[in-house]
């Protein structure tokens, strides 16, 4: 009877989570494939640290981009303020510390530098979510134009050239390891992932955020407060934006407006890839987080094939996208056919 009951939840959470399954069985495709094919650089300690400090600084942008997806809406915007906020926190550091600042200047600095980027990441999330929630404009095309608006504040302050001379303990801290071996900006984005599903598997916030994705008249009618709501998921964007500013600021030692251009669309990429649906109302963290991985794995590995132009990736991953969307197509339980079902109900 145990047994019959073990294979019975097992193949319930086959059912549920066949997406996420799915995704694992690609990443570990990947990752052997590279194993094999380059064992003596893909599988070095530096090659694996390498990949967490850089998969943080996107990563934290599509928790974001998550959230709003799963209100039926989007974030366009996060490289805009991911910028914006990481110049105006070097600016004021510049301005509280120099390079080489003592050890209690610089701290200070560097706590209202931070400060300052969660806060102003925060503000321009809300600007969105107001634009969203009480104008009533398309959340594509207010964050396109937020996009624009943030990318040209930074432009205008720092006339298009890098802002560097940093206090050097931000980039010790920042880009730094603890304990030696594990980079500080993969514990910044684990500790955020974790708060993130925690908020969405834990509190009312989440069930909300599903129910508004799910059905936005319903919601309306149900009572809930769907601009608050709004504002509150366009608001953690903006701060997890600002956050993966930071960690970029530290590896860089530098900010600069056009800093991860290509994260926009990468940060689209591993939210729809880790199972999150277009329309709202659905999508866990461990399949952003799985896609996140693949896509750091993939792009790290490219990166050891020399005959390989950086100018394939975007095809990869495009094609990866592809692969898991046909996989899911042809799933009887996959995000694309629920889909279906919503509008053919929706119609009727």
């Amino acid at each position: 009877m145990k047994l019959e009951a073990a294979k019975e939840s097992f193949t319930k959470s086959l059912r549920r989570d066949a997406h996420t399954y799915r995704l694992l069985g690609f990443l570990l495709v990947v990752f052997l494939f590279f194993a094999i094919a380059k064992p003596d650089g893909f599988l070095q300690m530096r090659t694996w640290q390498a990949m967490a400090f850089q998969f943080p600084e996107f990563g934290l942008m599509a928790l974001g981009v998550m959230l709003t997806m799963i209100t039926g809406g989007i974030d366009l915007s996060v490289v805009g303020i991911a910028n914006m906020t990481s110049i105006g926190a070097a600016v004021i550091m510049l301005s509280l510390a120099p390079v080489d600042a003592s050890g209690g200047q610089a701290t200070v600095a560097i706590l209202a530098a931070i400060i300052f980027a969660l806060a102003a990441g925060a503000l321009a999330g809300a600007f969105n979510g107001y634009l969203v929630s009480k104008v009533g404009i398309p959340p594509i095309l207010v964050t396109l134009g937020t996009l624009e608006l943030f990318t040209g504040i930074a432009v205008i302050i720092t006339g298009g050239k890098p802002v560097s001379g940093l206090p050097t303990q931000y980039g010790q801290i920042f880009a730094g390891k603890a304990f030696g071996v594990i980079p500080v900006p993969l514990i910044v984005f684990l500790l955020v992932a974790v708060i993130i599903a925690f908020l969405l598997t834990k509190t009312t916030y989440g069930i909300k955020l599903r129910l508004l994705g799910t059905n936005p008249k319903a919601a309306n009618l149900s009572g809930l407060h769907t601009t608050a709501l709004l504002l509150k998921t366009y608001t953690i964007s903006g701060m997890t934006a600002a956050a993966g500013g930071l960690v970029m600021l530290a590896n860089y030692n530098s900010a600069k407006a056009d800093y991860g251009s290509t994260y926009t669309l990468l940060t689209i990429l591993i939210v729809v890839l880790g199972g999150v649906n277009p329309n709202g109302g659905s999508g866990r963290i461990i399949g952003v987080l799985l896609s996140v991985f693949t896509l750091q794995i993939l792009s790290s590995g490219l990166n050891m094939f020399p005959s390989i132009s950086s100018f394939y990736r975007p095809l990869i991953w495009g094609s990866a996208l592809l692969i898991v969307i046909v996989m899911d197509h042809f799933s009887e339980d996959g995000v694309l056919k629920k889909l279906r079902r919503k509008e053919r109900v929706s119609s009727e």
